[in-house]
């Protein structure tokens, strides 16, 4: 597969990654057997990045990616994890000697002395204006207990004001056909800055699969019933922050576009490979078959001028109003 730069970390990824939130928690019962079947899955497809977070599960994420790793040595994957969320959503709480704890936290559960790539986790919108967190996180990287740092954003303005910190390497923010403001400012001024973009979310839910109707019900564990209008954490996590029945009927729609060939969810992850400034994108899975058909769009034909128009026309039908004044 493919592989990219992480803007300025210079490390490499493979285009198509593994989001592994899945793995942990929020998307209902995980069982340990297939998430390491996921795992496995993925880099027999050419997956080379895996994205993680200490919250998913509370660490059991990030320490079943370290049991996958132990037994396979011979492999070189990069992992990226967060950190942020397992304290009130205070700015105050930004600070070093939290940054060392959460850090001690993450590598002992990845098994590592010193992480790849660390992510602030959705903070709140100050922690991106303050100098002192990027003097801790700073801090980190001379301590040897991180590589590289980014940040992982909800909007497109908290995008815009980590992009101009000289020792951010990343910016991971939701983006798919379903979410298409990043490419008016933030993809520009990220390509600009050198600075590599992780587009999460991809699949808006699962919404862009094509699979769901108005009648899907989830479980009561999944962020998908919990979430639907932001009750537990930002709205724009869940379904993209598109109404769900509008979306499931914007989604058939979408899933008449993909060329012979091409599922849904490949059409959407081939469109967001092909815009420039992509550096990777995480889709999740929850079984091996998944896995599998995700990594595949990084082989397919890139999408005709027609296919990209319709896509844009339908965004702009159907979307835009939903989403773009908020994210």
């Amino acid at each position: 597969m493919d592989e990219r730069a992480i803007g300025r970390s210079g490390q490499r990824v493979s285009v198509v990654g593994l989001g592994t939130w899945q793995l942990g928690a929020d998307w209902g019962d995980v069982d340990d057997k297939e998430a390491l079947s996921v795992l496995d899955a993925a880099v027999e497809s050419g997956v080379t990045f895996f994205d993680t977070a200490d919250v998913y599960g509370d660490g059991r994420s990030e320490q079943t990616i370290a049991g996958f790793l132990r037994g396979r040595p011979e492999l070189d994957i990069l992992v990226a994890t967060k950190m942020g969320r397992r304290v009130d959503q205070l700015p105050e709480n930004y600070v070093l000697d939290n940054f060392r704890a959460w850090n001690d936290r993450s590598r002992r559960n990845l098994g590592v002395d010193r992480l790849d790539l660390v992510q602030l986790h959705c903070p709140p919108t100050p922690v991106y204006s303050t100098d002192e967190v990027f003097d801790a996180l700073d801090t980190l990287v001379e301590e040897e207990r991180i590589a590289a740092y980014g940040v992982s954003v909800e909007t497109c303005a908290e995008a815009l004001t980590a992009i101009a910190r000289p020792g951010v390497a990343s910016v991971q923010i939701i983006l798919n056909p379903f979410r298409m403001k990043p490419l008016l400012e933030v993809l520009p001024a990220a390509r600009e800055a050198g600075v590599g973009i992780i587009a999460r979310v991809p699949l808006a839910s699962g919404l862009l699969s094509g699979k769901y109707t108005k009648d899907t019900v989830f479980p009561a564990n999944d962020h998908r019933t919990y979430n639907r209008h932001g009750e537990s954490f930002d709205q724009g996590e869940t379904f993209s922050g598109v109404d769900y029945e509008s979306g499931v009927e914007a989604a058939v729609e979408f899933a008449a576009l993909a060329p012979e060939d091409f599922t849904p969810a490949q059409l959407a992850l081939r469109w967001i490979i092909q815009q420039p400034g992509v550096t990777t994108v995480i889709p999740g899975a929850r079984s091996p078959e998944q896995a599998r058909a995700n990594a595949s769009a990084a082989a397919l034909p890139e999408l005709s001028e027609d296919t990209l128009t319709a896509i844009r026309d339908l965004y702009d039908r159907r979307i835009k109003e939903q989403v773009e004044s908020r994210w």
